[in-house]
């Protein structure tokens, strides 16, 4: 029998919407070893997930169709009396298709919290699993097994974990039960469609190395979906370029990232900050510099002074206070006008807190912070407006700090009426498309409303928003974090741009170490509501001295190691 364990020939994805048809996968053919990583690349939209979904048949039957193609897979599967072989799974009948669902083939899905039921434990959600696909399997085996399979991705305590509620775990522990309950039925094809997108760099190197020690124990082939070039050059072996449903340059991984042939993926590999790095930067930050030496001003804008925020841990019928959480606990830090501070860490240090509290959504315990020389952490609500003007954020999700009910003009003309900007509604309207323009958008997209933008529009118009009350400070939180890496490189340049030509000064909250290494001036990296380490960026990326940014940096998946 041949090494080869799935086989996709000229696959057609097509799904039907009333009397539009989309073409979301056309002619895409690729083949996987047995024991191979296949990685599938490609901007959002390029079908990637449609190629999946039409593997593990999981899209509605009244809207997709496949007009042409197959998916051959050789498994022990039989498929017919005479025993075991290959069968095209596009032809397998919906009972068969569920024996091999699960036990054969499983996926681990983008969004775990969606994916797991929020009724049920995690443990009786895999037992579950086990149960279907191995019906003589007792409660008690399948409980042992599914303890074992939380144990190998390494979920602490999992004799106790196993009764908790997806609620209870954090999202890299929620992606390590749904790669558990994938890997519990031990497939032979493991599908992971961007398992490791919204994790932090430590979080994700766990679970890549998971993943490959399992794969190596159990001779299991992988299909990798990811946008994240350096996860591929980690543990792929083949690599697959996806752009508007067709499969544009295969080969394996290191002969397609050292010497891409498509005029797509170069594009795409030149999008990656470190090979930004050494053209645009190097002449925006040249053209800031120049600016700066011309006011010869250097003054700190922000100032930060034993900064505490602790959040009180309530118990009992009283609700009496019991302990704290110290979600930034005694920061002390300055930022210059005009200079781009990248505040690094994992999730739950405290990075977005400390950003919230300079703007004051929310309020300090103790320590003070100043503007300008202006000491805002004492000031009442009504006594900060006047601020509000000059310190903006950027939030992470653009579609939830956007209102849904209005258009984009009147979502960026609203702050300028608040602060007196413009005279006339015409004037501000003329603002606004201005704006529009500065963060590369047609102006006449202010008629529309937010759903009818991409994600990377929606993060711009995020972006536009901050700006039209030309501020001088703002906090951006975590604002290419789900991004393609083309749009990625669009607004970090947006950004650089606006800081040269407004001196603007950022703080810029990320996990990202290749964001943070092609866009800040200095780092400050932040561990249990600490700064634990503060330098120019070179200096902390290449000779990290404290212990915990040593292991942030060492955790980062490269393109070139």
């Amino acid at each position: 029998m041949s090494d080869i364990l799935i086989k996709a020939n000229d696959l057609r994805t097509h799904l039907q919407t009333g009397s539009t048809i989309v073409k979301a996968v056309e002619d895409v053919s690729f083949e996987i070893s047995r024991g191979e990583t296949y990685c599938l690349v490609g901007e959002s939209g390029s079908g990637k997930s449609i190629t999946a979904l039409s593997i593990m048949q999981l899209l509605p039957k009244g809207i997709a169709s496949h007009p042409s193609g197959e998916i051959i897979f050789h498994s022990q599967y039989s498929a017919d009396a005479n025993g075991s072989g290959p069968v095209n799974i596009l032809d397998v009948p919906d009972e068969d298709m569920r024996d091999i669902r699960g036990s054969r083939i499983a996926m681990i899905f983008q969004e775990p919290m969606n994916s797991l039921n929020p009724v049920y434990t995690i443990g009786e959600q895999i037992i579950e699993a086990l149960q279907i696909h191995w019906p003589d399997m007792t409660d008690e085996q399948a409980k042992q097994k599914a303890i074992k399979a939380l144990a190998d991705v390494q979920i602490p305590n999992p004799e106790q974990r196993i009764d908790e509620y997806p609620h209870r775990l954090s999202g890299g522990q929620r992606q390590r039960v749904m790669i558990a309950m994938a890997m519990a039925c031990e497939p032979e094809l493991l599908i992971a469609d961007e398992p490791t997108t919204a994790l932090d760099v430590t979080v994700q190197a766990e679970i890549l190395k998971l993943m490959q020690e399992l794969q190596n124990k159990k001779r299991m082939s992988i299909l990798f979906i990811t946008h994240d070039f350096g996860v591929v050059a980690q543990i792929g072996h083949k690599l697959g370029v996806m752009r508007h449903g067709e499969i544009v340059e295969q080969g394996a991984v290191q002969e397609v990232l050292s010497n891409p042939q498509h005029d797509y993926t170069k594009q795409l590999l030149a999008a990656l900050p470190e090979n930004l790095k050494q053209n645009n930067r190097a002449t925006m930050l040249a053209a800031f510099r120049e600016k700066q030496k011309e006011n010869k001003e250097e003054a700190d804008l922000i100032n930060i002074e034993n900064l505490k925020v602790y959040f009180p841990i309530k118990k009992g019928v009283f609700r009496h206070t019991v302990d704290h959480i110290k979600a930034v606990d005694d920061v002390s830090l300055s930022i210059r006008q005009g200079q781009i501070l990248a505040l690094v860490g994992e999730s739950g240090c405290g990075k977005t807190t400390l950003g919230r509290a300079l703007l004051r959504l929310e309020d300090p315990t103790a320590g003070e912070f100043s503007y300008a020389g202006n000491i805002l952490s004492s000031l009442s609500q009504k006594q900060i407006l006047p601020y509000r003007r000059d310190m903006q954020f950027i939030f992470q999700d653009p579609m939830s700090s956007l209102n849904p009910r209005l258009n984009i003009a009147t979502t960026l003309t609203e702050p300028m009426a608040v602060h007196g900007i413009g005279k006339s509604k015409d004037e501000r309207i003329a603002l606004a498309q201005d704006v529009m323009q500065q963060v590369q958008l047609d102006p006449e997209y202010i008629w529309r409303y937010p759903h009818e933008f991409s994600g990377g529009q929606r993060q711009r118009i995020g972006i536009a928003r901050s700006l039209v009350l030309n501020p001088k400070f703002i906090v951006c939180d975590e604002v290419t974090s789900a991004l393609d890496v083309s749009v990625q490189a669009e607004i970090l340049d947006i950004l650089l741009k606006l800081r040269a030509d407004r001196e603007l000064t950022l703080l810029f909250i990320t996990h990202n170490i290749s964001v943070v290494e092609y866009i800040s001036d200095e780092i400050a990296v932040m561990y249990k509501g600490k700064i634990v380490e503060r330098g120019d960026t070179d200096q902390v990326t290449s000779s990290p001295q404290h212990e915990y940014t040593q292991k942030l940096l060492s955790a980062v998946p490269r393109l070139h190691h």
